[in-house]
């Protein structure tokens, strides 16, 4: 890679970095082309992108970077980045479960959530979470089910009263 080149790269990977809430460091040490390819695409699926990115340029972003952590001791054998714009745990579960189906490759460095680092255990924990959407839509459920209890328990009153009403209605016209 020329110089120019590496310049355009390092600049791609500072913006890459800026825009993502997310980065997760892998180690795909032992993963094929075909696995590669196939993990790129799932990860496309769920908004994120895998990038195999060489260590000296990956230290020299994160040192010239002012709001960046120091990763200096992660950046070391085969490292890709897996950059995640949309949802944390979406990314970590596609690498996560890929892994469980490639002899447990990649596996996780590191992570960085809003420039902030966790570490590996922290990320597999990160994977472990329901989607976005089942968060959501458990949400909604613990938020529904007061008011259905609600709803219902002022409809049997309603209708209790109904019945009184009924009864008290009958009791007049016989009486009267």
């Amino acid at each position: 890679m020329d110089r120019a080149t590496k310049e355009t790269f390092v600049e791609e990977l500072k913006e890459r970095i800026d825009r993502a809430p997310v980065l997760y460091l892998t180690d795909f040490t032992g993963l094929s082309v075909k696995a590669m390819t196939e993990l790129r695409s799932s990860l496309r699926k769920s908004g994120a992108e895998y990038v195999v990115v060489k260590n000296r340029l990956a230290k020299r972003v994160f040192d010239e970077s002012e709001t960046l952590p120091d990763i200096g001791e992660s950046l070391s054998g085969p490292t890709g980045f897996v950059f995640g714009y949309e949802d944390a745990a979406a990314a970590a579960k596609v690498l996560s479960d890929f892994a469980k189906d490639h002899d447990k490759k990649p596996t996780f460095k590191l992570g960085l959530l809003d420039n902030k680092v966790i570490q590996a255990e922290q990320v597999e924990r990160i994977a472990k979470l329901p989607s976005r959407e089942q968060l959501l839509a458990e949400l909604a459920g613990a938020m529904e089910s007061p008011m259905a209890v609600l709803a219902s328990a002022l409809g049997a009153k309603l209708q209790e009263m109904a019945g009184l009403m009924d009864a008290l209605k009958d009791e007049r016209a016989k009486a009267g």
